[in-house]
């Protein structure tokens, strides 16, 4: 099983950047997949998770400025983020039931 992401970089405040997660080597449609970050000293959130189906269920913490989807064809999971703040910077992963990509930094910052 390989989760692979991808589109994590350094943004200004109220920027936007979109990161996806890939995975092979796993039956993607059966899973549900939750999106978490870990800021240094900080314990890991969740930031979003998307059902089987595609609803999704945000923390407050980003409601309104994260959009969150999947594509099952694609095997492949993505995080929109919009109006990014300072204090949402941290490593960005995916997981998918247990299995866990490897994680992408986020930097907001001007």
């Amino acid at each position: 099983v390989q989760l692979q992401a991808s589109g994590g970089g350094l943004v200004q405040p109220g920027g936007s950047i979109s990161l996806s997660c890939t995975a092979s080597g796993i039956d993607f449609n059966i899973y549900i997949i939750s999106w978490y970050r870990q800021a240094p000293g900080k314990a890991r959130e969740l930031v979003a998770q998307i059902s089987r189906i595609g609803s999704v269920n945000y923390a407050t913490s980003v409601k309104g400025r994260f959009t969150s989807s999947r594509d099952n064809a694609k095997r492949t999971a993505y995080l929109q983020m919009n109006s990014l703040k300072p204090e949402d910077t941290a490593v960005y992963y995916c997981d998918l039931q247990g299995y866990r990509g490897q994680g992408t930094l986020v930097t907001v910052s001007s």
